[in-house]
């Protein structure tokens, strides 16, 4: 199993929205995707704005490409949840999951 790390920075007023955006349409689509095994989403509060730090779990890289294209390690971020954000990585990072 795959464990694809990706973080951003939001601002402090648009965490809520933020939240939302992934409970409505983010997780909902990648529960469609063949291989997704799920996700966690973990936040902490800076004075520039919340950190959010989201993880997805992945049977194969096949399934990330399914999502990410074949650029796997491409940032996967829609207009709606840049607007929220300060900064974000650019780029996914990848993990084998040992335990």
């Amino acid at each position: 199993m795959i464990c694809r790390y990706w973080r951003g920075l939001v601002r402090s007023e648009s965490q809520d929205a933020y939240i939302e955006h992934l409970r409505a349409h983010t997780f909902p689509q990648l529960s469609r995707i063949p291989g997704f095994q799920g996700a966690s989403l973990m936040k902490r509060q800076f004075a520039t704005g919340v950190e959010f730090v989201v993880q997805t779990r992945w049977e194969s890289r096949d399934a990330i490409v399914a999502f990410a294209g074949e650029d796997a390690e491409a940032a996967v971020v829609p207009e709606e949840a840049r607007r929220l954000m300060v900064e974000y990585d650019r780029r996914a990072r990848h993990y084998e999951i040992v335990v």
